[in-house]
């Protein structure tokens, strides 16, 4: 198993709570990337979007996504950085992926009103259209999909603790194969090196053997 948890979803899907409840009960530390990026910019996430636009903000969320070195740690970045494909192939290989699944209904009435929410949209585009053009990226990047519908956030992180625990203990065996299947290797070379010394020294002492014969029989003579 990877050494690091990414939550992604759309808004609302309570990434941060989720993730903040399984950092603490897997004992590992909890990244907020937005507050990352806010830290390493020096300023809002709304002022970046206001000053960049939302094409500069996506790309300053893809650098510092792509950027991340963590170990032991559920990582928490916004729902948009699916579409920093840099940032996700990094996140895939530090971490598994979760995502949390929801239907539109329950989006929509988790978020409410989307302005308060701070809820970013293209010009012309609905709540419906960012659901429908996410949901792909979301299921293409997933290692492991948890459908949040009817569940509290302590249910949804009981079910996935159990399920990345069940992958601890599977990559624990799978250690424990691999160490044994070494050491065996090791024991096989070890095995032929002595193999090929023994025949090296045969093959001394039955040439000393010849010698010693040679010069027993010039004596003789």
């Amino acid at each position: 198993m990877k050494p690091n948890i990414t939550m992604i979803g759309m808004p609302s899907s309570g990434k941060s709570t989720v993730g903040v409840l399984l950092a603490k009960r897997l004992g590992f530390s909890f990244v907020d990337v937005d507050i990352v990026i806010q830290e390493k910019e020096g300023r809002l996430l709304k002022e970046i979007i206001a000053g960049e636009g939302m094409d500069g903000f996506l790309k300053v969320e893809e650098r510092v996504n792509a950027g991340l070195d963590v170990q032991l740690s559920v990582i928490a970045p916004g729902g948009s950085v699916i579409y920093g494909e840099a940032a996700m192939n990094h996140l895939k290989e530090i971490s598994e992926v979760v995502y949390l699944k929801m239907s539109y209904e329950e989006m929509e009435k988790r978020i409410g009103n989307v302005v308060d929410r701070g809820v970013a949209l293209k010009p012309g585009f609905t709540l419906r259209d960012l659901y429908n053009e996410r949901v792909p990226y979301y299921e293409k990047y997933a290692d492991i999909t948890i459908d949040e519908e009817g569940k509290t956030p302590g249910e949804t992180v009981d079910e996935l603790r159990d399920i990345i625990e069940s992958m601890m203990d599977r990559s624990m065996v799978q250690r424990i194969v691999n160490e044994q299947k070494r050491i065996l290797e090791e024991k096989d070379r070890i095995l032929e090196e002595k193999d090929r010394m023994l025949q090296s020294y045969e093959t001394e002492i039955a040439a000393l053997k010849a010698q010693l014969a040679q010069l027993s029989a010039v004596r003789q003579s």
